[in-house]
């Protein structure tokens, strides 16, 4: 479904009760953000909310891709695995042997479809520049949100960022966060893996000025087509023009028109980057793995002109700690790009799953159609190579007899099949910036959990599998080991062999030296894999412990396994264990920084709950916040050097 524009997203969104209306005034500064936050965290995402009275002349319009079901409104299907269907069939359709002439007018209507999806630049203006700001542009006027108490300032959240390659004249539509430092002036936030930042290096080369413009509102394609991991030099817009099932329409940009951009934005930001300029301290900023991002040299963006419809809405979205809207984004992403991996690269794959508390690139679940020896490490090599996949921290796989989406079958299944000694892989390669866990920014460790069922070939000579595993004595435990502050070995009642626990790290080496103790002494016997979090995080609360976890964890830094000696009452067994707990220089030997967790301020949590009633969105929702109060490390970053 085409959408005329953003008005019209909004008022479908309101028509299927998906909107709520707040015409009481909030502060784009904090308080949006503590509200979004409060709703996104409701059963099913909660509401689009529509900000109404923000101070500024322009409403502002968040959560709008919250929930399943509005993320189906905007791309115009029913369900998400829709398009991954369509995308297959049209797969098999293009790749079918063509014998006769009937098979090549067959495809012709294909063909004709491509075309209806290829962007076409217009002549003359669009409604995205009803309203052109040349003289003093000033970005500052409009309601651009801060989100978290300790960024570095307001930031645009949804910005759909047009840059060119300076050789070929190829598109590229990404999402950039864009700090506000001054009226004309923001940071630009590509990461060096972005297409836009090697767009930016070929400027350099050449010493030219860089033309940039930022789309913001339009139809709901753009701003998802922009997430997209789509190849380099496929242009975005023809992905949008497929969803959408028309073609995007742009026009040429008035004070940089190399560029073109949507003709039904909302807004346009105009201007551009200077190569050879200094670059600009930008962050920290909550991110969407729940902690800061930390601060770092950004090109600066320069705006030249600011062009809006008359009756602009302002897009914008936070994250933070999952669930938030953010999750619905990669969850279209998952299931669309579904069928490109398995007809292109990994034919074996079946399903895929990313869990929320793995906020993307931490962990993902594949199931796969396996028929022979090695066939995992062959799907693991192949998805480490497959564009921003190799992002990937944590793969599971599991077999396709599994429903991958029921996480307590699936554990169940990965656990039966586990051999912690030979059936867990380590690698290294490129990491997300945003990373925290990485000893070198960008860089770091990998793990491949293959929970198949193996072929006599996978299968160690001497291995004897687990057929129950023995209860722990936590209590005992902690007595033996008083830095345990925490044991949750719930798993193990529902045959899943794994616990969780809670420690207060006092030492070099601690967790290391912990789990080779509590295995030696035969306290843990046949459990085959111990996750460590920090004594400030529940281990019994297992989605955060989790989300946690897969923050904190290189898994080949922070991986050891303990394989004991063949005896009479127990057999031979491993257990690997897991350090997913903050690192720091004096008991990790850690040298970066370690960012915080995100929480809302005090004083934002009591402005909201002052006026939460007059807000229309029903019972009373405390701050999400409050949970995590007890789980800072104070006011600042950890740094590695001091703590």
């Amino acid at each position: 479904m085409a959408y005329r524009n953003q008005q019209h997203f909004i008022d479908v969104l309101e028509k299927e009760g998906e909107l709520v209306r707040i015409s009481a005034y909030v502060d784009p500064k904090l308080e949006i953000a503590e509200i979004t936050d409060r709703v996104s965290k409701m059963p099913g995402g909660g509401k689009a909310l529509l900000f109404e009275n923000t101070g500024y002349d322009f409403p502002v319009l968040m959560n709008a891709y919250g929930s399943e079901r509005r993320m189906c409104l905007a791309l115009g299907v029913n369900h998400l695995d829709d398009i991954s269907k369509e995308i297959e069939n049209l797969f098999k359709l293009l790749s079918a042997p063509k014998e006769n002439l009937l098979d090549k007018l067959k495809l012709l209507p294909k063909l004709g479809q491509f075309a209806s999806w290829m962007p076409k630049v217009k002549s003359g203006r669009g409604e995205c520049q009803e309203v052109v700001i040349t003289d003093s542009p000033d970005i500052t006027k409009l309601p651009v949100i801060t989100c978290w108490p300790k960024d570095g300032g307001p930031f645009v959240t949804l910005p759909i960022i047009h840059t060119k390659d300076p050789n070929n004249n190829s598109r590229n539509v990404g999402m950039y966060r864009m700090q506000v430092f001054g009226p004309d002036l923001t940071g630009m936030h590509w990461h060096k893996h972005k297409v836009s930042a090697k767009h930016f290096s070929e400027y350099k080369k050449l010493g030219k000025r860089m033309p940039v413009a930022v789309a913001l509102g339009g139809d709901p394609a753009y701003a998802y087509s922009a997430t997209a991991p789509l190849p380099e030099n496929v242009d975005e817009y023809m992905l949008a023009g497929f969803l959408r099932k028309k073609k995007v329409e742009l026009v040429k940009c008035i004070t940089q028109p190399a560029i073109e951009v949507p003709a039904d934005a909302d807004f346009i930001i105009e201007g551009y980057v200077e190569p050879d300029e200094e670059l600009i301290w930008e962050g920290p900023f909550g991110d969407h793995t729940g902690y800061y991002s930390l601060p770092d040299f950004y090109p600066r963006f320069h705006i030249t002109a600011i062009t809006h419809k008359k009756n602009a809405v302002y897009p914008a979205t936070i994250v933070g700690i999952p669930p938030q809207e953010d999750a619905w984004l990669g969850k279209a992403t998952e299931r669309i790009f579904l069928a490109p991996i398995k007809m292109t690269m990994v034919p074996e794959i079946t399903d895929m799953d990313m869990p929320i508390e793995g906020v993307f690139h931490n962990l993902v679940i594949t199931q796969i159609n396996k028929e022979y020896a090695g066939q995992g490490q062959k799907v693991m090599n192949a998805m480490w190579g497959a564009g921003q996949m190799m992002f990937n921290k944590i793969l599971v796989l599991a077999d396709k007899s599994v429903s991958i989406q029921d996480y307590k079958l699936l554990a169940q299944h990965v656990s039966k099949n586990l051999n912690p000694a030979t059936d867990i892989y380590f690698s290294q390669g490129p990491m997300d910036v945003l990373d925290h866990s990485c000893s070198k920014l960008g860089f770091g460790g990998k793990m491949c959990i293959d929970g198949t069922i193996k072929f006599e070939e996978e299968t160690a000579d001497n291995y004897q599998p687990v057929l129950e595993t023995v209860a722990i004595d936590s209590n005992r435990i902690k007595h033996q080991f008083p830095e345990v502050t925490i044991i949750n070995d719930s798993l193990l009642k529902q045959n899943i062999s794994c616990v969780l626990i809670s420690v207060r790290k006092n030492r070099l080496g601690h967790v290391r030296e912990l789990h080779q103790e509590i295995c030696n002494a035969g306290l843990m016997n046949q459990v085959k894999v111990i996750l460590y979090v920090e004594h400030t995080v529940d281990a019994s609360d297992l989605p955060v412990a989790l989300w946690r976890f897969c923050n904190n964890l290189d898994p080949k830094r922070d991986s050891f396994l303990f394989e004991s000696s063949i005896n009479s009452s127990v057999g031979s067994w491993s257990c690997m264990g897991f350090d997913g707990t903050i690192k720091t220089r004096q008991f990790d030997n850690f040298q970066r920084d370690w960012p915080n967790i995100i929480v809302a301020a005090d004083e934002t949590i009591e402005a909201v709950d002052a006026k939460w009633g007059s807000l229309g969105l029903g019972e009373f929702r405390p701050s999400p916040s409050l949970k995590f109060k007890t789980q800072i490390y104070g006011d600042e970053a950890v740094v590695g050097a001091d703590a």
